[in-house]
């Protein structure tokens, strides 16, 4: 008997359940409250908020961990690249950002327990329980990409951090979020019902063993399905639009050259450049291989 996608595609198009959603919700709020609660932070200008699949409401069961961004606002980080630190009036910072990692580790490790943080290269891990899911708690400083505009000196903010191997990791949550939102809007709320999907089809396909999954992070197709033109949504079926974005991908992928502009979600950092964790071979490729697992012709 012949599979009825449509059927699967309508239900991978859905979020996390309500018990879901508030087991990640829990997680948020504690980690907050555990920030809230450290006399070393609490003088501190901290933001507490989450980001990734997670706050853009893209997430799907098996990727329902939350992802929690501490942020510092004392000090940043900056981009002087097209404005100097002089002309941009830059001092010192007086608040070290491996002091703000060990502060927050503190915080996390006084109000969870010890056994249930686990310190990595670039995060925190808080273990799940039956009140919360995983999370991974980062803390950022602000990173400032400065630049001019009408004769005046500006900048737009993101999260930059240094992880224990000397790595410097920026991103743009805010600019993601926002993005993700009009996009979505834009599509009759069908830009993020398609991300889900095709995570769920991925996920699905790894776990079947199919090897062209290996270095598709839930990033990627999120960032991926972000350069679909918005008339690909809204066809009758969730098949037909799965059918479109793939064919469109597929097809831009194939060479360097007509995706060399693509960017990222955040619009702020190009998706396929040697600095990124995966190629556009590696995506044409999966999206080849998710194309003939469906059965299309």
């Amino acid at each position: 008997m012949a599979r009825d996608w449509e059927q699967d595609f309508r239900r991978w198009a859905e979020g996390p359940s309500k018990t879901e959603q508030q087991k990640a919700e829990n997680a948020e709020s504690m980690i907050r409250s555990a920030i809230a609660a450290s006399s070393q932070l609490r003088s501190r200008t901290i933001e507490v908020f989450g980001q990734g699949s997670y706050r853009n409401r893209t997430n799907v069961r098996q990727d329902s961990d939350v992802d929690v961004c501490v942020r510092c606002m004392d000090s940043f980080f900056g981009d002087y690249s097209k404005v100097s630190r002089e002309q941009a009036g830059v001092l010192d910072a007086t608040y070290g950002y491996a002091d703000f990692r060990n502060d927050v580790e503190a915080a996390l490790r006084s109000s969870f327990g010890t056994k249930s943080v686990t310190r990595g290269n670039k995060a925190f891990d808080i273990h799940e329980n039956t009140y919360r899911v995983d999370a991974d708690v980062v803390a950022c400083f602000e990173h400032r990409r400065y630049y001019t505009s009408n004769g005046a000196i500006r900048y737009l903010s993101g999260t930059e951090l240094v992880a224990d191997d000397g790595t410097h990791v920026r991103n743009w949550p805010d600019q993601q979020y926002d993005n993700g939102v009009k996009k979505n809007d834009e599509t009759g709320r069908r830009f993020k019902r398609l991300v889900r999907i095709l995570k769920r089809l991925r996920n699905e396909m790894a776990e079947n063993g199919n090897q062209h999954t290996d270095n598709i992070p839930s990033y990627l197709i999120e960032c991926l399905v972000w350069n679909v033109p918005n008339d690909g949504f809204g066809h009758t079926t969730y098949g037909d639009d799965l059918r479109f974005v793939l064919a469109t991908l597929w097809n831009q992928t194939r060479t360097a050259e007509t995706c060399a502009e693509w960017g990222e979600e955040n619009e702020l950092k190009y998706l396929f450049r040697p600095s990124q964790k995966w190629t556009r071979e590696q995506s044409n490729s999966f999206l080849q291989a998710a194309w003939d697992y469906i059965g299309y012709q």
